[in-house]
């Protein structure tokens, strides 16, 4: 069987896929070309770059299984191709960690004003240091701060291990899930922690910090309505899904003091997010990373490799 691996894999995974007797070829075919050349394939593993669409779907009855190489399924029609009996992969566990460590990368570069600090260092620091060093001395610690996690998915549940161990209070909201018993830390020295959710209003006017993990949505979770019921000086992060957070609601709340910072590695506009985001001073940023670790990756291909042979095995 040959498989199509058209955004790239660890060497890992190719590794497996190899051993297990599949044919794996790396050679990126371009959006437009694959509704010609895909069914020379057996399956397909994609990133977020390359869209498995109803038409491709149906132009290529030789694919038995999509993976994708990711947490998010936005870019494969999912259903349909399970539908024509078509096994639909991604790695849910893979990245978790990163991702959560990332969102508290940004709350800390918040708290800390390293964010700005780091903006003004270079041009400033040899001549003004005294002068930023009073300007930054009023950052806060995050033991004792309440974060509020928005999806408790594999990922809000990291980013809640990781906000624990640091001796933050976490509450959570999430329609679908009850509560998570939660293994904070190494076994040895670590304890054991049940977090039950709340409601979005309760969690809105309690939280110090407010961390996004959720799937794709239609419209934000975060708008005006919701911003307005936060504590005055909260700090937002979204590392999920570009549009989870409404983006002028969240200008119009940095402006007014509202929310006092935000944290962003996602945006409406990728690859091209808005300006007044990217250069407003009270604004952590990253490219859209929270997966691009050394050790996500290889998890990554790992998972996708396995389940991919476990897929097409049984096929």
């Amino acid at each position: 069987m040959k498989i199509l691996v058209n955004d790239g894999i660890e060497p890992i995974g190719k590794k497996l896929l190899e051993e297990a007797g599949f044919e794996v070829d790396l050679n990126k075919i371009d959006q437009a070309d694959l509704l010609a050349r895909l069914n020379n394939y057996d399956a397909i593993c994609v990133r977020s770059a390359t869209k498995v669409r109803k038409e491709l779907i149906d132009a290529c009855p030789n694919i038995k299984a999509i993976g994708r190489g990711g947490v998010g399924l936005d870019n494969i029609d999912v259903e349909y191709a399970r539908s024509k009996g078509i096994a639909v992969i991604n790695t849910p566990a893979a990245s978790s960690r990163s991702v959560g460590e990332l969102a508290m990368a940004h709350m800390l570069a918040l708290s800390r004003f390293l964010h700005q600090s780091n903006r003004q260092m270079p041009a400033d620091g040899s001549t003004r240091f005294n002068d930023l060093k009073k300007a930054y001395a009023k950052g806060a610690e995050l033991e004792g701060k309440t974060l509020g996690i928005l999806g408790l998915g594999r990922i809000g549940q990291e980013t809640a291990r990781t906000a624990l161990g640091m001796g933050m209070k976490v509450i959570a909201y999430d329609p679908y899930v009850a509560e998570a018993t939660l293994s904070v830390g190494h076994s040895d020295l670590g304890f054991t922690h049940t977090l039950h959710t709340t409601s979005l209003d309760n969690l809105l006017s309690a939280s110090d910090y407010i961390s996004l993990h959720i799937p794709s949505v239609d419209k934000p979770v975060l708008g005006t309505e919701e911003i307005n019921k936060t504590k005055t000086g909260v700090f937002i992060i979204n590392c999920s899904r570009g549009g989870a957070v409404d983006e002028e609601a969240l200008l119009e709340a940095l402006n007014s003091g509202k929310v006092a910072g935000a944290g962003l590695d996602v945006f409406e506009n990728e690859p091209t997010p808005r300006q007044e985001l990217l250069s407003h001073p009270n604004m952590s940023l990253s490219p859209h990373i929270g997966a691009s670790t050394e050790e996500a990756q290889n998890k990554i291909g790992e998972e996708l490799a396995l389940k991919m042979i476990a897929a097409l095995k049984g096929v």
